[in-house]
């Protein structure tokens, strides 16, 4: 580092002028982005009856196609490294809202859903006697006057 180091934020995103992070930064958006698809086909077909995890995976997705996309479209056509930097930083921290601020409250809703249906089956199915058809009592077709 000769200059000051906001001369650097101006500089585009180049494997001569970043030739420490360049290369790095390119592969670790590439790892991520391809680990969050694979993840994402991963647990949304063994959660698939689940609607709330299947959205948060959802919104990780395309979270993460936004975020790492961009940094992989500002290494190629060299943006600048501040702009790059803002890819990172605003993906990064979506991906963390998403998983731990916008969800929860909904899993924890869900969970108290399905907490209530499971009571409700069992306390209904619980007296064998449920489990047993009543006959239907047959009225005579007179009427009684």
């Amino acid at each position: 580092m000769t200059r000051p180091l906001l001369d650097y934020l101006t500089d585009p995103f180049t494997p001569q002028l970043f030739a420490d992070i360049f290369t790095p930064t390119w592969v670790a958006a590439l790892v991520l982005l391809t680990l969050l698809v694979v993840l994402y086909n991963v647990r949304t077909r063994r959660l698939h009856r689940h609607k709330p995890y299947v959205d948060m995976w959802e919104w990780m997705l395309w979270t993460g196609i936004s975020a790492f996309g961009l940094v992989l479209v500002g290494s190629v056509f060299k943006f600048e490294f501040w702009l790059v930097l803002l890819f990172e930083i605003i993906g990064v921290g979506a991906l963390a809202w998403v998983r731990f601020r916008k969800f929860p409250p909904e899993f924890a809703s869900y969970e108290q859903r399905l907490a209530r249906q499971r009571f409700f089956s069992r306390t209904k199915f619980s007296r064998p006697e449920s489990t047993v058809r009543q006959r239907t009592v047959r009225r005579s077709s007179k009427r009684r006057r």
